[in-house]
């Protein structure tokens, strides 16, 4: 089967293709692809790889060859799954393979927030405590996150995954119920009292009707004052002029996002244009270790097996 991979800078380039290579016949890569560009070079493809690119349903209507869609995410909002049923084309996705790197970015920055690590280190670059009259040089106050009741709103295999390292710190994790859920599971908290008592919320559930902008101007505004907002899951979870308003109030204390509503930003954008100093954005990069990119690849490969065996594994359709 032939294949195209239509977003391959998606990915670092050191990252190995040669097991998805092994299950096609053919596999032709794409650094990126506009929406015009996307039926042409398709056109040929059994099998289409695809991260962010958009298949709508008018599109997949003029692809009659395509038998698959691998989606190199756990999210599938850029393709039409219905149509995809409808056309008798298959569709998968990938899933549990960024806990560890989403874990791990999720505390590094909790971590410099708490700690001050950064400020400390320049303290010594710039020569302070060589100056200083006692043996240490406090600069900063730095807290501990034992004691910190974290909420994770998200319990997946990212939010279990955090949980765990919460734990070994010794915090205190409230794993919230859905927004607007009627009633709370056997081990969970209502999502408006992890908002309430949270001293961090850190965000991991999926983009759905039910999830866009549930952090809203009413949200932020019971939060704690000191509390931390994080987002490694959607941008469109956060109302971002609502984000915007709060942090500049101070009704938070601190936001961290790896993501926006639109990616890449605009320059204008105005989280960006803000130069707000109790907010911290990184470019998506919370799911991307190397380690991750290449289990995700792994799985891909994986998933091109399973349906070529006639196989159901990670079908969405």
């Amino acid at each position: 089967m032939r294949a195209v991979f239509l977003d391959q800078q998606t990915f670092s380039p050191t990252i190995d293709f040669s097991l998805i290579e092994q299950q096609v016949s053919e596999l032709i890569c794409y650094a990126t692809t506009s929406p015009s560009e996307v039926i042409r070079r398709c056109t040929d493809a059994e099998i289409i790889i695809t991260n962010k690119v958009l298949l709508t349903a008018e599109v997949l209507a003029k692809l009659p060859q395509v038998k698959l869609i691998c989606i190199t995410a756990t999210g599938y909002n850029n393709v039409d799954i219905e149509a995809a049923r409808e056309l008798n084309i298959a569709v998968t996705n990938v899933s549990g393979y960024a806990s560890s790197s989403v874990a791990q970015y999720v505390f590094a920055q909790l971590l410099e927030y708490y700690q001050q690590t950064n400020h400390h280190n320049k303290n010594t670059e710039q020569g302070l405590w060589q100056k200083s009259e006692v043996f240490c040089y406090h600069g900063n106050g730095f807290q501990e996150l034992a004691g910190k009741s974290l909420g994770i709103v998200g319990y997946g295999n990212l939010g279990k995954a955090v949980e765990a390292i919460a734990l070994a710190f010794n915090m205190k994790p409230l794993i919230s119920e859905r927004p607007g859920a009627t009633t709370v599971r056997n081990g969970r908290v209502s999502f408006d009292e992890v908002i309430g008592e949270a001293d961090i919320i850190s965000l991991h559930c999926p983009q759905t009707p039910e999830t866009e902008q549930c952090i809203n101007s009413d949200v932020l505004s019971r939060m704690k004052k000191s509390a931390v907002l994080i987002n490694t899951a959607r941008g469109p979870i956060i109302d971002e002029h609502a984000l915007f308003d709060a942090l500049l109030n101070k009704d938070i204390a601190y936001a961290i996002l790896d993501v926006l509503t639109q990616e890449p930003p605009a320059a204008e954008h105005i989280l960006l244009m803000g130069s707000l100093p109790n907010l911290k954005i990184t470019a998506h990069i919370a799911w991307a270790s190397m380690e991750a990119q290449q289990r995700l690849i792994n799985l891909v490969a994986d998933n091109i097996l399973s349906f070529q065996q006639g196989e159901q594994l990670n079908r969405l359709a």
